[in-house]
């Protein structure tokens, strides 16, 4: 009797079949691998011809794997993330580690401590994506994501990397004019407001609106106001003292260490916006170079946990020289 021939199974056929067993949904596996979605249905029934059994269950417009979906999913995911593993290996890819974020973080925290991680990790090469969106790592080849999740919100990991609070700040030499006080949020009217706008879903958003609804304070009209199109772009021109912005931890905790900017009304006027979580590419947590960079990135995080928001009035010794603009390299956009 002839031997039946084993089927050789097409990695793009296997890719395919392990997106849509990961979510369920041959809808979502398609939006990952940029195609229709009647290409990843055809797919997988190509693949259940050659093997002889079907894979999934199709029950009221839901997917569940059948027991032989269940055993050759499990063998596709670690025989795919050891392939993935090998070829980053063997290609040098495994020296290239892609990080996104948003580009606020990107800017005013990631990029000025990227020299000290360059410093201890001089052979990992680290290239950063900035993007107010929320992209697919997988479908995109991001290794790393630094992403902000608002408050109550659902968590993409088990303990978020930083807390996310915002709050007014100023130069202290404003917080101190005795002639325009700035004591209580109603002194705010004396002062420019210094603003960055954008759109979400649609609709106007402010740093400014966020702070005033989740502290329940009534909106209080500024004596002027400057809006600028970059978040980060508000700081330089508030430690010159040109008004009143809304800072944000973690990003501008060196700005409040170095004394350039305080926080005028203390730690009662912190509002909670939400946390950074870090989350990582299928099958690349156990690459070195991201084990390193997590491990990194989680360092520099416990060493702003506890950052006291300085008094305007406080005395001592004088703050540090003012740091330059923030620039925007080839590595931070």
């Amino acid at each position: 009797m002839e031997k039946r021939q084993t089927p050789r199974l097409s990695l793009d056929l296997l890719r395919g079949f392990s997106l849509a067993a990961r979510h369920l949904s041959f809808t979502r596996a398609a939006q990952e691998l940029s195609v229709t979605q009647s290409a990843v249905s055809r797919e997988i029934k190509t693949l259940e011809a050659q093997i002889g059994q079907p894979l999934f269950h199709r029950v009221h417009r839901a997917l569940k794997l059948t027991d032989a979906g269940e055993q050759l999913y499990r063998v596709t995911e670690e025989t795919l993330g050891q392939l993935d593993a090998v070829v980053d290996r063997l290609s040098g890819a495994d020296r290239l580690l892609t990080v996104t974020t948003t580009p606020a973080l990107a800017s005013l925290w990631l990029a000025p401590r990227l020299p000290r991680f360059n410093r201890s990790c001089p052979d990992i090469e680290v290239r950063v994506v900035a993007s107010n969106d929320k992209p697919n790592l997988d479908r995109d080849e991001l290794d790393v994501g630094i992403r902000f999740v608002a408050a109550g919100g659902d968590s993409p990991a088990d303990a978020p990397l930083m807390t996310c609070r915002s709050f007014p700040v100023c130069a202290p030499a404003l917080a101190r004019d005795p002639a325009r006080p700035l004591k209580t949020p109603a002194d705010l009217a004396h002062h420019v407001r210094l603003d960055y706008e954008s759109v979400r879903d649609g609709r106007s958003w402010s740093e400014w609106g966020f702070w005033f609804d989740a502290l329940k304070i009534p909106a209080v009209e500024p004596a002027g106001t400057l809006r600028f199109p970059q978040f980060d772009q508000c700081f330089p021109a508030a430690i010159e003292g040109a008004g009143v912005a809304i800072g944000v931890l973690p990003h501008i905790t060196q700005q409040l260490r170095d004394g350039v900017l305080c926080a005028p009304f203390g730690r009662h006027a912190v509002a909670t916006r939400g946390a950074f979580f870090l989350v990582f590419r299928r099958g690349v947590e156990e690459r070195k170079s991201v084990k390193q960079f997590a491990s990194w990135l989680r360092r520099e995080a416990a060493g702003d946990r506890v950052v006291l928001l300085p008094s305007p009035f406080a005395t001592g010794r004088p703050p540090r020289r003012r740091p330059t603009a923030p620039t925007r390299g080839r590595r931070s956009p």
